[in-house]
């Protein structure tokens, strides 16, 4: 009796080894590389003078004073939608940008992307182009083999190494947080981040790659719903390129495609596929086959563009001999109009309201438990816990007032005065008791509505907020 043997639904990872290639979208990539990684690690060290009780580093994300400076701006904990308006126009732009361009976001911006180009730099750096890369790994081990290996390493360990140590940086003064990772007096969380970042590049970069873009990242699935027929994307022109054949003598034969099947594309795609077989959920769009594709049918004098940016639109055009659609009608549309309205109308509506945001600010929380108390001489007292904010980066003083037209009395706890000082970039919270005469309708009266006002000594700016007095008709 014969068995069939079961099928495998594992097949172990076969590595890729993309092959050096030139060109104008290569330079591009380089050029954003380059701006990228620069601005990654050099922005920590960027100073912004502040004043002398504020951190003087221009981006900081001040965990322990709940505070996030980016130059001459300052987020405190209730401005998280100015954090959540970020968060969106970034959601918007990358519909956007993928809706006109496809992946293009992944193929160039993407930071797995750029750290994964600059491991396979150092990596051809160090092992050489694609062919001794693949001999290197087919040879069985030995001390040359294991000295390669091992040099390669190492500066990928010391790049992911700079990589966690740039991102801690973000979080404390740069200069100090330095000085103590250097003496070994930094605290514990700054170690524990820096040994995940280190480990999560090192193997993201150096050893998973296009597995992290293929089955962890969820955005290939996403995109499908930000694409339709007029995004322009990567792809090949097959009713150019085939039948496919290979040059002899030099020459095409007659009725042969362009394609000459030289598998250049294919040797210097970072994710191992072949866009001749069409759009795939691996591929990144960042257009270096058509480097490549371009580079080849130049040496073979036919037209460039066998590979390249095109919207499934244009293949009905161009199969008809038609002109090609304008890069432009591709790019503005009805749906990336639509998502430009709504990102520039976030991004300015987050102007208005940083143009319009205050400097002080006051809020008033009544204390529930009691309502109120009842005095020995029949007077009721109310307590509030009022936190004055001041964003200076000066010390301000307050003076507290009720309004005018409320007979009460006003006290401070802790206070002998109603004057109150806040520190520079500080909250200050201030136990206040309201206490209305025994006589008074506020007094006898179930709920009386009182404003509470701080004025600010130097620029006489008055802070109103409304609040409840729980008389005994409670």
């Amino acid at each position: 009796m014969s068995t069939t043997p079961e099928p495998q639904l594992y097949a172990a990872r076969e590595p890729i080894f993309p092959r050096r290639v030139q060109g104008r979208f290569r330079n591009l990539k380089w050029v954003l590389m380059a701006v990228m990684l620069g601005i990654y690690y050099i922005t920590p060290w960027i100073r912004w003078d502040r004043g002398p009780n504020l951190p003087d580093q221009a981006v900081l994300v001040d965990l322990a004073n709940r505070r996030f400076f980016f130059f001459f701006v300052e987020i405190w904990p209730h401005e998280f939608y100015f954090v959540a308006g970020l968060l969106i126009m970034a959601g918007l732009g990358l519909f956007l940008f993928t809706s006109a361009l496809g992946r293009v976001w992944c193929g160039y911006a993407c930071p797995q992307t750029v750290w994964t180009d600059l491991f396979i730099t150092v990596e051809r750096w160090i092992e050489g182009d694609r062919n001794a890369r693949v001999r290197l790994w087919r040879a069985p081990w030995g001390v040359h083999k294991a000295r390669v290996y091992l040099t390669k390493w190492t500066v990928w360990l010391l790049i992911a190494l700079a990589t966690g140590g740039a991102w801690v940086f973000y979080f404390a003064d740069a200069p100090t947080l330095l000085r103590d990772l250097l003496t070994f007096q930094a605290p514990p969380v700054a170690w524990i981040t820096i040994a995940i970042l280190t480990a999560t590049t090192f193997f993201f970069g150096g050893f998973f790659r296009e597995q992290i873009c293929i089955y962890a990242c969820p955005w290939p699935r996403i995109q499908a719903a930000m694409m339709d027929e007029d995004t322009l994307t990567i792809a090949y022109r097959d009713w150019r390129g085939e039948p496919r054949g290979k040059l002899r003598q030099g020459k095409l034969d007659p009725g042969q495609g362009d394609c000459i099947d030289c598998m250049a594309c294919v040797n210097v795609c970072p994710m191992g596929i072949d866009i001749r077989d069409g759009q795939q959920l691996a591929c990144i769009t960042c257009g270096l086959c058509i480097d490549a594709c371009d580079e080849v049918m130049d040496r073979i004098d036919k037209p460039r563009g066998l590979i390249g940016y095109l919207a499934l639109s244009d293949e009905t055009h161009e199969k008809a001999g038609k002109p090609a659609i304008s890069a432009w009608r591709h790019v503005f549309r009805p749906r990336t109009v639509l998502y430009t309205v709504l990102w520039g109308g976030v991004g300015i509506g987050l102007i208005v309201l940083l143009l319009m945001r205050t400097d002080l600010d006051m809020s008033v929380a009544q204390v529930r438990n009691p309502l109120n108390v009842i005095m020995a001489d029949g007077s009721v007292r109310n307590a509030y816990e009022v936190r004055i904010r001041n964003m200076h980066g000066e010390a301000r003083e307050f003076t507290l007032a009720l309004d005018a037209a409320v007979p009460m009395d006003i006290v401070l706890e802790g206070v002998p005065d109603l004057t109150v000082t806040v520190p520079a970039d500080t909250m200050l919270n201030q136990r206040v008791y309201l206490i209305a005469p025994p006589d008074s309708p506020a007094a006898s009266a179930q709920r009386t509505d009182v404003i509470l006002r701080a004025t600010e000594g130097i620029s006489g700016q008055a802070i109103a907020t409304q609040t409840l007095f729980n008389g005994r008709g409670n």
